[in-house]
């Protein structure tokens, strides 16, 4: 999965790109002139696999990964030209999901782009910088389709697609909120339009509102979210960045202590996940234990492609084993013992958490 950091400058973005990556990027020099996006990648924590390596030992162990993209902050016009422009836009048309992070903490001695903290004005910035740069795209081929000398029946139907989008977002929708079909969203899939990909906010709070709960135009935005059924988070980045600093016992207080039960990389992780429609399945041995992400409902057979091509091939049987009969039994041997391992076909529909082992014939 690949996800797309966005923003006006000073609200944070680096700061979780920093986060979730574990880098240590200058946040001061990247607000003030640098223009080339930061990548990395980001481990997503999985008990699942931590207790997987306790029972087996492996030579390896691999986390499902998330890669991240931090783009420089965005300004008014951005879509036109301004600031970064078009560079900003090339760097995140390919992610899966962008995270719109939201500046909701004061600080004084960090001044906001627009000069105070508005959490719904800044929303309405960054969308339209996002619609305008895809309603210049969908009027220039309207334009070129409709002044063709031969226009085909695809021309035709991509026309229909391109003015119902072009209506939509002249009346304030991003292609993601207007309701469209399986064939339509097939039909635009070429262009890689911004405001069609799925977006999740993320609201930067102080610690002060991290503990009371509130911030500035808070129930605005929740309103707003509730709307256009877009997930929000609320993280206290630079508190969460100070504690991957501690040792375990003292981070464990300390976010008891602020009331973070999970860490913020678990909490984007799995809400993206699940916004996605993504689901992790497992595998386990001596050599290695690794999640492998998959889209839910992902039947057997195409999930053994994604381990290699071979396997998927010369498909035979999955056996699974459930984590949580695993996790209680001990052992592989006790599960299978009980009964708890299956052989299922090649239509079997995996699971979240499914541990499978393929047999093939290459």
């Amino acid at each position: 999965m690949k996800i797309g950091l966005i923003g006006l400058p000073t609200v944070g973005k680096t700061s979780l790109f920093n986060l979730l990556t574990g880098s240590h990027i200058e946040i001061t020099e990247f607000s003030q002139g640098k223009v080339e996006a930061n990548l990395g990648m980001a481990k997503i924590p999985d008990e699942r696999i931590d207790f997987l390596d306790g029972i087996y030992s492996p030579k390896k162990k691999t986390y499902a990964n998330i890669e991240v993209i931090d783009v420089p902050g965005l300004v008014k016009g951005s879509s036109s030209g301004k600031g970064v422009g078009n560079q900003f836009l090339d760097n995140i048309r390919k992610v899966d999901l962008l995270v719109h992070v939201l500046r909701a903490f004061e600080n004084d001695h960090v001044i906001h782009a627009e000069g105070s903290i508005d959490p719904m004005r800044d929303i309405e910035t960054i969308n339209l910088e996002l619609l305008f740069a895809d309603l210049g795209v969908i009027e220039n081929r309207i334009e070129r389709i409709e002044t063709s000398k031969k226009v085909t029946k695809e021309n035709l139907e991509e026309l229909e697609v391109l003015k119902k989008c072009r209506e939509g977002l002249e009346n304030g929708l991003l292609l993601h909120n207007i309701d469209l079909t399986d064939e339509e969203k097939e039909i635009l899939k070429t262009f890689s339009f911004l405001s069609e990909k799925p977006m999740l906010i993320v609201a930067n709070v102080d610690e002060n509102q991290l503990v009371s709960g509130q911030y500035p135009g808070k129930e605005k935005v929740k309103e707003f979210v509730k709307s256009v059924d877009t997930p929000l988070i609320e993280l206290c980045i630079k508190t969460e960045l100070e504690l991957t600093e501690l040792e375990k016992e003292d981070r464990e207080m300390f976010m008891e202590d602020l009331g973070i039960d999970e860490s913020g990389i678990d909490i984007l992780a799995k809400t993206s996940y699940d916004y996605l429609g993504l689901i992790s399945f497992l595998t386990a041995g001596k050599d290695e234990v690794r999640a492998w992400t998959i889209r839910r409902g992902t039947i057997a057979k195409e999930a053994a492609g994604k381990i290699h091509t071979d396997i998927e091939k010369g498909f035979i049987r999955a056996e699974v084993c459930k984590f949580q009969y695993l996790k209680e039994h001990g052992s592989m041997v006790k599960v299978k013992e009980k009964g708890l391992a299956t052989l299922e076909g090649k239509e079997y529909v995996v699971e979240d958490g499914d541990i499978i082992e393929f047999r093939f014939n290459v």
